[in-house]
């Protein structure tokens, strides 16, 4: 008689949750037990920045899975439970939950530790080792209820950093009436996810609802009776330091990975700093897995190891990591797409594959189409700016941007096309639905394809 499988998940995020989830699903029987460090089930963190807003009613309604839905389908979920150790010789976790110290055996383990915020070295943030009154970061769900005691119409808003989590911050902040800065070091916003070029685009719609300094460090923040009142910024390029009166800072420059138990478990570490998984979720540890924000896997355009910051690819890499520890079979792409999306201030964004400055080891070309989203005699038509990237020897799609109407269902359509290794001259002549008060005739996806197509034909 075979002995039931014991698989052990270590964090009920995104990753782990879903993981426990598949495990459960591929094998009805293994026992399935997951520890979860914070004191709630799995929730969307993602969603934490319109609950700040009210867009989302509760913080309540941000939890995707129950501590009841757990029990339901025989998942043995431990809250506030830390776990301290992991023995790969006994396969055994030694975990701490309140006063009392447990064992848990494993077959396989799944680690999902997630990541933790990265924070800039400001000058007086800190008093007595903890972030001085008014001064946030976002990460889970008490951290959003704190920053919602800070919002009040009227009153003034820092957001230091640029990418996707600090404008959607800013958006929602500045719904709740809020007089919003940004402040990001580099030279343009949304480094990561848009070429300057797009990332203009956007800059247009932000400066008329926020104040923002570019390529500037917030160097100091300043305080009246223990609650901040200044951020003092600084211009990288001329010196020139301004400061900004701030009743509410929130920090939203990145996380890195929570490797700390991987390491002591012998996982080897990516130089991006994450823990190395394959297509199986497998880490170099026998009978260990890990997904979501603490691994890194290879981009599937450069095949270079990237970080896993997207709750989308965390959820695949769980599915994956619960599946395979279970004894079933799945395997991921030979890459992640990096596929995101966005909106802020009524102004969809989205992209897929790399940026390209991050694409050095082919040659590429890129086409542009500015329209609308309905045909131009017809009323009501969006503005929407969308970009294609391609190789420039074969005509082999990238990546590529959208901004404006519908941006997301577009680059969706793109990555089906870079994951099935579509060119250019195939993709331009895809059909497209087409009637007037709905789309027009030949749509933004395929007309960027024509401008990257004859770039290429020039070329020859």
């Amino acid at each position: 008689m075979n002995k039931e499988k014991n698989i052990v998940v270590i964090g009920c995020g995104a990753a782990g949750g879903t993981a426990a989830q598949f495990a459960r699903k591929t094998d009805r029987k293994a026992m399935i037990t997951v520890f979860e460090k914070g004191k709630y089930p799995q929730y969307s963190k993602c969603g934490l920045p319109y609950a700040i807003s009210g867009d989302i009613p509760s913080f309540t309604n941000l939890i995707e899975f129950s501590e009841e839905w757990f029990k339901k389908v025989g998942i043995t979920l431990h809250l506030n439970a830390d776990v301290e150790k992991i023995d790969t010789k006994k396969q055994v976790v030694t975990v701490k939950k309140g006063n009392q110290m447990l064992e848990q055996p494993y077959d396989s383990l799944i680690i999902a530790t997630g990541s933790i915020p990265w924070l800039p070295n400001i000058k007086d943030i800190h008093e007595n080792d903890k972030l001085i009154q008014g001064v946030h970061i976002l990460r889970t769900i008490d951290d959003a209820k704190q920053i919602s005691l800070f919002v009040e119409k009227g009153k003034k808003a820092t957001i230091i950093g640029a990418g996707l989590i600090g404008l959607e911050m800013a958006d929602c902040l500045h719904k709740k009436g809020m007089d919003v800065t940004v402040v990001e070091a580099l030279p343009s916003i949304l480094a990561n996810t848009l070429d300057v070029d797009m990332a203009e685009l956007v800059l247009k719609n932000l400066t008329s609802n926020v104040t923002l300094h570019l390529n500037s460090l917030a160097i100091k923040v300043e305080n009246k009776n223990g609650r901040i009142n200044k951020v003092v910024v600084k211009n990288n390029e001329d010196g020139e330091e301004k400061r900004v009166d701030t009743d509410l800072l929130v920090i939203a420059t990145g996380c890195k990975p929570d490797v700390t138990l991987a390491k002591t478990a012998g996982c080897v570490i990516g130089k991006t700093g994450g823990i190395v998984v394959n297509d199986k979720s497998e880490t170099t540890v026998k009978n260990i897995y890990a997904a979501g924000d603490c691994t890194e896997y290879k981009d599937f355009v450069t095949k270079q190891p990237v970080l896993i910051g997207l709750g989308s690819i965390g959820v695949r890499q769980g599915i994956a990591a619960g599946v395979n520890a279970a004894g079933g079979s799945y395997s991921l792409p030979d890459g992640v797409l990096q596929t995101c999306t966005s909106e802020f201030f009524g102004l969809e964004i989205a992209a897929v594959g790399p940026i390209t400055s991050h694409i050095q080891n082919q040659s590429f070309v890129s086409g542009k189409f500015n329209g609308l989203s309905l045909p131009e005699y017809y009323p009501g038509g969006k503005p929407i700016t969308l970009k294609v990237v391609a190789n420039q020897e074969n005509g082999k799609i990238l990546a590529a941007q959208a901004v404006g109407h519908n941006a997301a269902q577009r680059i969706n359509t793109l990555a089906c096309a870079i994951l099935a290794g579509m060119y250019v001259e195939t993709f331009r002549k895809l059909e497209t639905a087409y009637a007037p008060p709905v789309a027009p005739t030949l749509d933004a996806v395929t007309l960027a394809c024509d401008a990257v197509s004859l770039k290429i034909s020039r070329r020859k």
